[in-house]
């Protein structure tokens, strides 16, 4: 059956149809608690090629959902059914019309995506979920989702104006508003579309009465179905009345927003209360102002993200409290959105909201994001528990809204209950609209915690609507809510609902058993009580203080996508470059997991799906700082690859580009006959054939004699007798500086010794293994830095520093190096005593002479991800230099992944989107900065430009001065002349 279903859809689409196991694995999962294997998945090249897909559904009967960012909390992204994943192709931004204020978009649009076209008319969508910059369009009227800014301009039901659909059974129209004379006019006209028509008609009238008086009359109602907008007095809008059905009723294949006005200034307010009751009990005082986003936040999140070390300077920025509302106020002009920030601080500051509010106004944009982050963030970033007799906090009882002003009164029952259950929580949300978000420490692991757990809904259900709210005010009943809505509608509306859906969807093939007729909310767990972790001994050490394993690294993703992301940032080159799910960090860590379960991936480490999908990973480690779980896909990738290879045979590159450090050596010994071998045509094409690098590249030459070959010649290998080991440090000599660049290097050392420091690199040539995690070398990797760590013990254990100039080498002592070497305590020394050369340089106490110079910054991703860029933008601060930091993210080179001929499409793919453009169009006379080998490799192919390292910058600015008497046996001099 599924082949056939297979064959058709490859007949009558123009996309892509997958019924591969990795396609299904990856589907399998979204951001909520439930798992579905799919029968398959498509991704249509177009709207119509969508409705194409559809149509073969109906014609093979197999049930149908309509897939976007993938970030809904309830359930509704799975299902047994052929998914259609819309996002990468059907993402267009149609048109915007500043006059009618108003857009058309199709489904797989990015919310930020509209927004960024919108502000350029100074418009804007309104709702804005904290997933704007990965969740669709598509979803966002599936859901009927909100955001922190609904306050403005409502739910994405007020914003909807009109929606093209298709129905299971091959309709095709638009609907929207409707009088009553366009209403009979469409039903006479027959055909499916009129007796749709005619049947709504008639279930609203039949209903009226009761849906008018039990429809909770509050901000986010979200649960059910949006029966009300058939109403005479909403104007019959089937649009709207679509809008939450979450793709059981139709598909939507274009929708008409509604944009409105985008004040172009922002201010934030941010308070301090002594509890999340008092700071919700003062919702009726923060709505006399107008804030456009108000925003609330108790202390377990934040004590979550301390116990972590995670957030801490954004932390820093809140006022004293134990929980914390932030206000935002909208303006064309700043003064104007100031002067009213102000206008509530003083009104606060005066007890007029309640005793001991503190807070402040937050004027620059770069704090703004910060304490916004925490809003957006934090909860994902405590998705574990550090406790492991606490179970991990869940989104089981996600988003629930009361009236506002009745915020705080509810809040105090709903921590009762919890408190009476013995679970734990954080409290969050969007407390304009009274809308609650909570991650309980729910156990679903347990037969009797899931017992447990189904009594908590019930009552918290029911504790909803006692208080006459919603129980999903922004995320959707899916599965998770859907079982109790009977709690919240009397059996007239559910039946009304049930008759709703039937009559879109009589063969109920769209989403079957969400919202109604819906699974129990304990089906379908993807880790529920038969969920069987894996113990696996691994090569590298994965323990956290949320606990130890692969099986609980993998478990951090918990599907929130944020490596879907389109704005800025490094996580996920590959995603962004393809738009495909499999591969994000998100798409390849459900792949990890579904192969740790063995049901859908069943050859374990084995497994070409993985492999597949961890091939296209550049190990950038964006994941391992962007990512709010900290997800560490490089790792995990490394790890596969150590496995994998021991049934597989390892490519060719990986003894040429993996082994780079230990042939390196070698080939510097004949540079001018090396140099010969691989740029002349026939030697370097057979040699680019062999390491399986692209036709297109140019290997990097051997530079005529190595760093260390220079250094020694006048005496500068390591010495234990120096005149103040209080001022030594180590030069770590990497294979590019040493052997490729060593003009860097010397840079460097001519830096460090000006600037006062004795400068001695290890008398023993040391490797740290970067390029051998790429191909899995986990063991030859550990070798090396064992020997790192002996070699340099002694200076180690004196304190003295090591600088080292490669991001990406550098990076294995803060991270690799901990996980091969985790109990050896020299080995944490040695990683707590590494430093930059940046960083290091960039705090010393020197005066610098200053450089007239424009510079424009790319930050290497190992940089950016593990040591920050503030050491590079500080030293170009105390140089003088006038400067920018781009937002290039990765370059798509990573070490040898863009010499491969495999990757050469995709890493170029990767560096036009960006960064290559943005180097293109900087002045000729502007200094373009990187201190990544790979980095200054693609830009120089990609822009024929020459990069500097930061050192060489620094040193350019010192020969400017008098020279200094370099330190006794440095070779400074000797090597600036031979560089």
């Amino acid at each position: 059956m599924l082949q056939a279903v297979e064959a058709e859809l490859r007949t009558a689409i123009r996309g892509e149809v997958r019924f591969d196991a990795g396609s299904k694995a990856v589907y399998a999962s979204d951001a909520s608690n439930y798992r579905q294997i799919p029968l398959g998945v498509v991704v249509p090249a177009d709207v119509d090629d969508l409705a194409a897909a559809l149509d073969v559904c109906r014609r093979m009967d197999v049930p149908f959902l309509t897939r976007g960012g993938g970030t809904s909390q309830n359930g509704q992204c799975v299902n047994v059914a052929v998914v259609a994943d819309a996002s990468k192709y059907v993402n267009r931004v149609v048109s915007v019309d500043p006059e009618s204020r108003s857009a058309i978009v199709e489904p797989g649009v990015v919310c930020d995506t509209l927004r960024d076209a919108a502000e350029a008319h100074g418009l804007t969508f309104a709702p804005d979920p904290a997933t704007h910059s990965r969740c669709t369009l598509g979803g966002m009227i599936a859901n009927n989702s909100c955001g922190a800014h609904s306050v403005m301009a409502g739910k994405t039901v007020e914003n909807v104006e009109a929606l093209e659909i298709a129905t299971y059974d091959g309709a095709r129209f638009w609907v929207g508003p409707t009088t009553e004379a366009q209403l009979e006019d469409i039903i006479l006209q027959g055909g499916r579309r009129g007796e749709i028509y005619r049947k709504l008609r008639d279930l609203r009238d039949r209903y009226a009465k009761r849906i008018r008086a039990e429809f909770p009359q509050i901000k986010r109602r979200v649960s059910g179905f949006n029966l009300d907008q058939l109403l005479p007095e909403n104007g019959f809008n089937v649009a709207r009345a679509l809008v939450g059905t979450e793709g059981t009723c139709a598909v939507t294949l274009r929708a008409k927003v509604r944009l409105v006005h985008s004040p172009s200034c922002r201010v934030l307010l941010v308070l301090g209360f002594h509890d999340i009751y008092t700071a919700a009990d003062t919702v009726v005082h923060f709505n006399r102002f107008s804030p456009i986003a108000i925003e609330g936040l108790d202390r377990a999140i934040i004590r979550g993200l301390q116990a972590r070390s995670l957030k801490t300077d954004e932390i820093a920025l809140l006022p004293p409290g134990d929980a914390w509302v932030v206000l935002e106020f909208g303006a064309d002009t700043l003064p104007d959105a100031v002067r009213q920030a102000n206008d509530a601080h003083a009104y606060f500051s005066a007890g007029r909201g309640g005793p001991g509010v503190t807070g402040f106004v937050v004027e620059e944009r770069a704090k703004q994001q910060k304490i916004w982050s925490i809003r957006e963030t934090g909860a994902s970033a405590v998705a574990l528990s550090i406790d492991p007799s606490t179970p991990d906090p869940m989104i089981g009882w996600e988003d629930a809204a009361v009236d506002p002003l009745r915020l705080g009164d509810y809040l105090r029952q709903f921590q009762a209950l919890v408190d009476r259950y013995g679970y734990e929580t954080s409290i969050y949300g969007h407390f304009g609209d009274g809308c609650v978000h909570a991650r309980i420490s729910f156990d679903v692991r347990s037969a009797q915690g899931v017992l447990t757990w189904r009594s908590f809904l019930r009552e918290a259900a029911q504790l909803v609507v006692d208080f006459g709210g919603s129980l999903s005010g922004e995320h959707g009943d899916g599965q998770a809510k859907a079982e109790f809505l009977p709690i919240m509608y009397g059996p007239e509306i559910m039946r009304a609902m049930e008759e709703f859906k039937a009559i879109w969807d009589p063969a109920n093939r769209l989403n079957p058993g969400k919202v109604v007729n819906a699974y129990r909310a304990d089906e379908n767990l993807r880790m529920g009580p038969s969920y069987k972790p894996v113990t696996l001994t691994t090569k590298l050490n994965f323990t956290s203080p949320e606990g130890d394993g692969l099986q609980r690294a993998v478990e951090r993703c918990i599907g929130m996508g944020k490596c879907r992301s389109l704005d800025s940032g490094t996580m996920c080159p590959s995603f962004r470059a393809t738009g495909e799910e499999m591969d994000s960090t998100r798409g390849r860590a459900h792949l990890l997991w579904e192969m740790l379960q063995g049901e859908v991936i069943t050859d374990g480490w084995n497994s070409r799906e993985v492999k597949e999908a961890l091939d296209g990973c550049l190990a950038c480690k964006g994941c391992r700082s962007e990512c709010p779980t900290h997800t560490d896909m490089a790792s995990y990738k490394a790890e596969f690859l150590s496995h994998y290879y021991e049934n597989h045979r390892r490519p060719r590159q990986a003894m040429v580009m993996g082994r780079i450090g230990q042939w390196a050596p070698l080939a510097s010994r004949l540079p001018r006959l090396t140099n010969f071998l691989i740029s002349s045509p026939p030697f370097a094409r057979i040699g680019k054939w062999f390491a399986g690098v692209a036709p297109q590249r140019n290997l990097p030459a051997f530079a005529p004699r190595t760093f260390r070959a220079l250094a020694s010649r006048r005496g500068a290998a390591r010495s234990r007798n120096v005149s103040n080991p209080s001022k030594r440090v180590i030069l770590w000599i990497d294979t590019f500086n040493d052997h490729f660049s060593p003009e860097i290097a010397t840079a460097a050392h001519d830096v460090l010794t000006r600037i006062g420091y004795e400068v001695v690199v290890p008398r023993k040539r040391l490797c740290c293994g970067r390029p051998l995690y790429d191909y899995g070398l986990l063991d030859a990797a550990k070798s090396l830095l064992r020997s790192a760590v002996d070699e340099l013990a002694s200076d180690v254990r004196a304190g003295v520093p090591v600088i080292g100039l490669e991001p990406g080498c550098l990076s294995v002592f803060k991270d690799e190096l901990l996980k091969q070497l985790p109990d050896d305590t020299m080995a944490k020394m040695l990683s707590e005593q590494t430093f930059l050369f940046s960083d290091f340089v960039a705090r010393a106490d020197f005066d610098w002479p200053k450089l007239d110079a424009k510079v424009v910054v790319h930050g290497h991703c190992h940089q950016t991800s593990l040591f920050g860029m503030k050491g590079d933008t500080t030293l170009l601060d105390k140089l003088g230099v006038t400067w920018e930091l781009l937002d290039t993210g990765c370059c798509g080179m990573a070490g040898s992944f863009g010499f491969s001929a495999e990757h050469y499409d995709l890493s170029m793919k990767i560096a036009e989107s960006r960064l290559l453009p943005l180097v293109r169009n900087a002045p000729a006379d502007t200094v373009i900065l990187t201190n990544g080998f790979s980095c200054r490799e693609q830009i120089a192919h990609g822009t024929g430009k020459t990069p500097m390292h930061v050192a060489q910058l620094a040193s350019k600015a010192l020969a400017t001065t008098t020279p200094v008497a370099p330190t006794v046996g440095s070779p400074a001099s000797e090597l600036t002349r031979a560089s």
